[in-house]
């Protein structure tokens, strides 16, 4: 298996296991762009919600932002309709908009959450093997 190019956009983002922590100002740009994916795509979510629940399901523009909103945050959209309120189209809309709004959720938490533990292992890995080193040298 070869080794993955420094320069590439991922082997820059992303280290082997046994590597050094990450330095933390590059660590720091790392959390950054994470967090600017996920802005990128919860804005992107935010405006496709709206603009298909005020189009296909027929709701007010704020309605139709706040069950956007309640749904990309896991809560679940608010109130309930009237039996025969919502189009088909809307029915169908609000059903596929709920199923992508629970993966962005698990997307996002992944996205930030991700590198935090990644290099929270990364240090952890390089303390043992530096007691490890520690106790090589004093045993021989």
């Amino acid at each position: 298996m070869t080794a993955e190019p420094k320069s590439s956009f991922v082997g820059s983002l992303y280290k082997r296991v046994h590597e050094a922590p990450t330095p933390r100002a590059r660590f720091t740009r790392h959390l950054a762009l994470h967090t600017g994916f996920g802005s990128v795509l919860v804005a992107g979510s935010l405006l496709a919600g709206t603009s298909g629940f005020h189009w296909l399901a027929g709701q007010p523009w704020d309605d139709a932002f706040v069950n956007t909103a309640m749904l990309l945050g896991g809560m679940g959209p608010t109130g309930r309709p009237e039996p025969g309120a919502y189009p088909l189209a809307g029915k169908l809309f609000a059903a596929a908009f709920a199923l992508y709004a629970g993966l962005v959720f698990l997307i996002l938490a992944s996205l930030l959450v991700g590198p935090l533990f990644q290099h929270a292992l990364r240090r952890f890995d390089a303390e043992r093997e530096a007691v490890k080193r520690k106790a090589k040298k004093t045993a021989g």
